[in-house]
């Protein structure tokens, strides 16, 4: 059996739980079944990223910015190469039915 793997969210979510301090942290750490030592540690990877949300620096935000519009635009050209796909594989047919079988060589089409 492998180490168990947690997401962030899953790991945010305890530390903060933990930071409420609602629960003791055995019976925390007892009812999510991880090590209270663990969850000491996530808390303490927490605190010290904790000042990152706050002193994120203007050329990361702009960094960000670029990535979400080149996302963005990747989506765009990608959904056009596929209306052209199918744009291509509609004529290619439509070819073949009106000028037969060779319409590749009728037409001058060389394919590649």
């Amino acid at each position: 059996m492998g180490r168990r793997q947690f997401t962030p969210e899953f790991k945010t979510r305890i530390v903060l739980e933990f930071l409420r301090e609602e629960k003791p942290l055995g019976e925390l750490a007892a009812e999510h079944e991880i090590s209270p030592n663990q969850l000491r540690n996530w808390k303490k990877e927490f605190l010290e990223n904790a000042t990152r949300v706050f002193s994120e620096s203007k050329q990361e935000k702009e960094l960000r910015a670029k990535e979400k519009a080149m996302d963005e635009e990747r989506r765009e050209l990608m959904a056009k190469v596929g209306q052209l796909t199918i744009e291509v594989d509609w004529l290619k047919k439509k070819s073949a039915e009106v000028l037969g079988p060779d319409w590749e060589i009728k037409s001058g089409f060389k394919r590649r």
